[in-house]
């Protein structure tokens, strides 16, 4: 499995990799664990700060899903990167996600739009009118999910083959940067 360099385009695994394996290659490549899903209080880190924000049940579902919209977008983890996600997550709906996560993914595509104009309005065109994204998915349904080909999730997800990244870099506390 090839994790991707802090600055590369590359994905991180093949298409014909499970998204399991893009999950799991995600999460080490970034520093995130399995358990952190589990976590009363979660990390985020920023240039120069990190602040704890709690995880409750709801965003302990929809921080999964998150992971796996990165994993079939390729979008990266910097703040660039959260704010090409948020967007791209806004347009395709929120549906279950309450008010605290909500306000979260508003934030991330507010961050975008002033940090990274271009590549948010792009990623907000690219998700396509009419696509959904996973948050509506029960989590009964995540490891049929995990099961998949990236190929097939993007094929589901209306997503090209390649994905939609243009850029792709890691956030400021990532492992890989630390080298």
């Amino acid at each position: 499995m090839e994790i991707a360099t802090p600055s590369s385009s590359a994905a991180p695994v093949s298409v014909t990799s499970t998204v399991r394996e893009g999950r799991d290659a995600y999460l080490a490549e970034n520093g995130f664990t399995l358990e952190s899903y589990e976590q009363r209080w979660v990390k985020v880190a920023f240039p120069g700060f990190t602040i704890t924000i709690p995880n409750p049940p709801v965003r302990q579902r929809a921080v999964r899903w998150h992971d796996i919209h990165h994993v079939a977008t390729r979008y990266g983890t910097d703040n660039a990167g959260e704010g090409e996600i948020s967007a791209w997550e806004l347009r395709r709906g929120l549906r279950g996600l309450g008010p605290y996560v909500g306000a979260i993914v508003l934030g991330g595509t507010l961050l975008g739009l002033v940090i990274a104009p271009r590549r948010t309005l792009r990623a907000w065109l690219a998700s396509g009118k009419g696509h959904a994204n996973l948050f509506a998915r029960d989590l009964a349904e995540y490891e049929a999910v995990l099961a998949l080909s990236i190929g097939e999730l993007r094929d589901q997800l209306g997503i090209p083959r390649d994905g939609l990244a243009t850029e792709r870099k890691l956030h400021v506390a990532a492992p890989a940067l630390a080298v």
